[in-house]
């Protein structure tokens, strides 16, 4: 794409895609039905996410912390190219939704699109997902060209950003438990079929965590998954819970989790890291310290930043 792709007035939209979350208790009954496709959840299963809410301070703080990543990814995007882009975030399970984002992009002139979801790895489940909602959503509002960005953990300076973190958690660790301590990095688990049938999703969190371990200078480091859907079928794992059981055993005297997969604090990290697995962690009297979330952190901003301008193939002035 050139600077005068889509007429020379014209900005780029760039349209932030991420998860969603509901802003108060009283609404996640259906927030919890749309993410299963319209079928009201079992009591005991809503009963169970409201619990994690309130555990959490009864709501997640994904969407303000959302909102600060695209305002300062949307801020350096004008430093490094001014006059360029618009740029609109939108949901896939609470508002404001894909499909007014991608409206809001048109009415603003925009004829092409780059797609950002706020996920450093691809899997059809996820990413997939996403493109296919802005996809459509584009071909409503008179066929806006939209491309989707499929994976960014592999762009230059994010190794870096978690590395540090991983440093700074490490020191964090009793003195005397530094040295046989290992690092767990996780995602968010998929179902397993997804895995069999090709998903190259388990391989890009794997690669993703040998840079981040090569950069923080980690020897002991693993993978594991976490926050497997309520579902029968079979998830992806080793689950972090398990794996935390099981370290030790193995000799292992203290552990960093780091959440390789998540860009900010939400309930995945806040219930599922900071209470389910540090109560793992505290009965098999292991310390354990969680990397800080990436949130709305300038340099972050600025990597998801140069993501888009890759992907409209601008140059940085």
């Amino acid at each position: 794409m050139s600077a005068g792709a889509g007429g020379a007035d014209s900005p780029v939209g760039v349209l932030v895609m991420h998860h969603g979350t509901p802003p108060a208790l009283d609404e996640v009954p259906a927030f919890y039905t749309e993410i299963r496709r319209g079928s009201p959840p079992p009591p005991e299963l809503l009963h169970d996410l409201v619990r994690r809410y309130q555990a959490i301070g009864g709501t997640s703080p994904l969407g303000a912390r959302t909102a600060a990543q695209v305002a300062g990814m949307a801020a350096r995007l004008r430093q490094l190219a001014p006059g360029r882009f618009v740029v609109r975030h939108g949901a896939r399970f609470a508002e404001p939704r894909i499909e007014a984002a991608v409206a809001a992009l048109a009415a603003a002139g925009a004829q092409r699109v780059v797609g950002l979801v706020l996920a450093p790895h691809s899997s059809v489940v996820s990413v997939g997902e996403y493109r296919r909602r802005a996809t459509a959503a584009a071909a409503e509002v008179g066929g806006l060209e939209v491309e989707v960005v499929d994976h960014w953990h592999d762009s230059p300076g994010f190794a870096e950003l978690l590395a540090g973190r991983v440093r700074t958690a490490l020191g964090q660790l009793p003195d005397g438990r530094r040295t046989a301590a290992t690092v767990l990095f996780t995602a968010h688990s998929v179902p397993q079929r997804v895995v069999d049938a090709g998903d190259t999703y388990p391989e890009q969190v794997h690669r993703s965590a040998a840079a981040v371990a090569a950069a923080a200078g980690v020897p002991r480091w693993s993978v594991a998954w976490q926050s497997a859907g309520r579902t029968a079928e079979p998830w992806l794992g080793p689950d972090l819970l398990k794996v935390i059981a099981g370290l030790p055993e193995a000799g292992v005297t203290a552990c960093v989790v780091c959440p390789i997969g998540f860009v900010s604090d939400h309930l995945e990290v806040l219930y599922d890291i900071d209470v389910e697995a540090a109560a793992a962690a505290r009965a098999g009297r292991l310390p354990l310290v969680r990397t800080s979330s990436l949130d709305d952190d300038p340099d972050f901003c600025d990597v998801l930043a140069r993501v888009v301008l890759q992907a409209a193939a601008w140059e940085a002035r």
